[in-house]
């Protein structure tokens, strides 16, 4: 799992027919993990732009976002209400 900010949304009209009806929202990771860019990543719990949140990657967040059959690879599963350190 990773923190990050969400920085933009992606809007895209074609799509695999399980991913219709989400949103996806662009977030910036705060780690300076190597390689680590901009995630485009699945928001089922309503993250807006400038939140800072917890993103789940890989089979755990097809299993968190309760889309366990479908191409998801990064799914926002939090909304920081406060931390520390960041």
């Amino acid at each position: 799992m990773i923190v990050g900010k969400v920085v933009g949304s992606v809007v895209a009209t074609r799509k695999n027919e399980n991913l219709t009806g989400n949103k996806f929202m662009i977030v910036e990771p705060y780690s300076n993990m190597e390689g680590t860019g901009r995630i485009v990543a699945i928001d089922n719990v309503g993250a807006g732009i400038g939140e800072d949140v917890l993103v789940a990657l890989g089979s755990a967040a097809r299993i968190g976002c309760g889309m366990k059959d479908s191409p998801v690879d990064a799914a926002i599963v939090g909304i920081i209400d406060d931390s520390i350190g960041l």
